[in-house]
């Protein structure tokens, strides 16, 4: 007999009122540093739809103004790329402003070298999601499996250099949520995993990820207390770094789930 359970999910309705996201640099520089991209990721990984409307580049009162409007400029082009590149939605006719130093400045001057994202996210409600069948293969693993077990979630994907899950590993998700559901005992750590790069190079899109699959199981009214998440970036790759091939960097692209309870 098959198994079916109801769930609820979030699903979008409608568009909050604008919302803004500061994001930081570093002195005289254009590029998004460790911090930055962190908090951007954090961002994303919150799982929400975004709509980028705005972006605004500031500077701090040093060099010209001429110097300063470009490299405000510069700062949001950056951002932009970012956005479009981790699949977030940006708005066709998005404004964007450099105002240089030509704005009311912090006296703490860190404050002030940065790009404003303004948006809007969708307001979150739960629905009753049709009743659908559980899915067998990760179940199967976890049937099998005994505390300390470690279990690689298979075919889950991200955008390059970015916490945002690719549409076709939803799925893979909700299966996650459905081992969670019928399992009412079990207790994970979501452990992510990068390739790629060098052993030395921080850990924040691998902890971004796993972060996105907590969030996903928190949202679906997954009980916080059963979950953690760690990022290990690329500390303990499966093949060695550099990879000799396609294939062995998406070994070490992975995010896998530690049986902490059962």
């Amino acid at each position: 007999m098959k198994k079916y359970i109801v769930l609820f999910l979030v699903f979008s309705f409608g568009l909050n009122a604008q919302e803004k996201l500061n994001v930081y640099f570093d002195f005289d520089k254009h590029n998004l540093n460790e911090q930055a991209i962190k908090t951007i990721n954090t961002w994303i990984a919150e799982g929400k739809n975004y709509q980028v409307t705005k972006l605004y580049g500031f500077c701090d009162f040093k060099g010209t103004n001429s110097y300063n409007d470009t490299l405000a400029l510069k700062r949001v082009n950056e951002v932009y790329n970012f956005l479009r590149e981790s699949k977030i939605e940006v708005l066709k006719d998005i404004e964007i402003r450099g105002f240089g130093e030509d704005f009311k400045q912090s006296k703490i001057q860190d404050e002030n070298r940065r790009v404003t994202i303004i948006y809007t996210s969708k307001i979150d409600k739960v629905v009753e999601e049709p009743t659908k069948p559980v899915e067998k293969q990760f179940a199967e693993k976890i049937k099998s499996a005994k505390k300390g077990d470690l279990l690689k979630l298979d075919n889950i994907y991200f955008y390059n250099n970015s916490a945002k899950v690719v549409t076709k590993s939803e799925p893979i998700l909700y299966e996650l949520l459905c081992v969670m559901v019928d399992n009412p005992t079990l207790k994970i750590e979501i452990q992510g995993h990068i390739c790629c790069k060098r052993p030395d190079e921080p850990e924040v899109i691998s902890t971004a990820r796993a972060r996105a699959v907590y969030n996903y199981l928190i949202r679906n009214k997954i009980d916080r207390t059963r979950m953690s998440f760690k990022g290990y970036g690329v500390s303990r790759p499966i093949h060695p770094i550099p990879e000799k091939n396609a294939l062995e960097e998406d070994d070490n692209r992975r995010v896998e789930i530690l049986v902490k309870e059962k």
